[in-house]
């Protein structure tokens, strides 16, 4: 014998393991945009694409440094200690260098 819609409305209704998963895969697949319960995003991709939609990778190794900027600089580390010491340092390193010119310069220099 059906029972009435009445003694139905009033029960409680048990859901399946299955449907419970069911379930809480829609609401977290609802709104990607939201963060998930373990506060990271849902759909971490879009945090790294450009406009089209397309990965963006960063870059992992920085730009290599131009070498004759570092040798200058180690020139003028050599010039303003003025040293005997210094200019052979950096001769020693970048004798085939423009500056090792001036470096032999100086030597002379402080030889007088």
């Amino acid at each position: 014998m059906p029972v009435p819609a009445t003694h139905v409305i009033g029960r409680t209704m048990k859901l399946s393991p299955l449907s419970v998963g069911l379930l809480g895969a829609l609401v977290a697949l609802a709104e990607p945009d939201h963060l998930a319960l373990g506060g990271l995003p849902v759909m971490v991709w879009k945090a790294s694409a450009d406009d089209n939609g397309k990965a963006v990778r960063a870059p992992s190794v920085p730009p290599a440094r131009d070498p004759s900027a570092a040798v200058a600089e180690e020139y003028e580390v050599a010039r303003r200690q003025g040293t005997r010491e210094a200019f052979e340092l950096f001769i020693a390193r970048h004798g085939d260098d423009p500056l090792a010119e001036q470096a032999r310069a100086e030597l002379k220099r402080l030889s007088r």
